[in-house]
């Protein structure tokens, strides 16, 4: 069973950059499209960034386009989302999540989730 840590959250100034990182565990590692997501309070958890499996696909919600870049380390078994001119409406729990097959936009279509790191935008 695949287990997915998060990190790299913090709190910046609007216009600053962070990144995150997902630490997954598990030779399945390789095999699963992998998601980061969001959520603010009172609000749904949204898509955020996916990469497939191989890396060579990704998709990003209009919302983070060009400002945000997904990629994997698959010898390091890792994801990142580099989070660059922050705003404050990207102030949420972060999220990743994996699943086997191609990368979705839906939440329950993902069989692994992390805890959460928070990132917080200050204007």
């Amino acid at each position: 069973q695949a287990q997915l840590v998060e990190s790299g959250g913090g709190l910046v100034q609007a216009g600053g950059s962070l990144r995150l990182s997902c630490a997954a565990s598990g030779r399945m590692f390789s095999s699963y499209a992998m998601g980061w997501f969001r959520q603010a309070p009172e609000k749904e958890r949204e898509f955020v960034a996916g990469i497939s499996w191989s890396g060579g696909s990704t998709d990003y919600a209009s919302s983070v386009k060009g400002r945000f870049t997904i990629s994997r380390d698959s010898a390091k078994n890792t994801v990142y989302l580099q989070m660059n001119s922050l705003k404050s409406e990207d102030t949420a729990v972060y999220y990743c999540a994996a699943r086997l097959g191609r990368v979705s936009a839906t939440t329950t279509r993902y069989d692994y989730w992390g805890q959460g790191t928070q990132v917080t935008v200050s204007s």
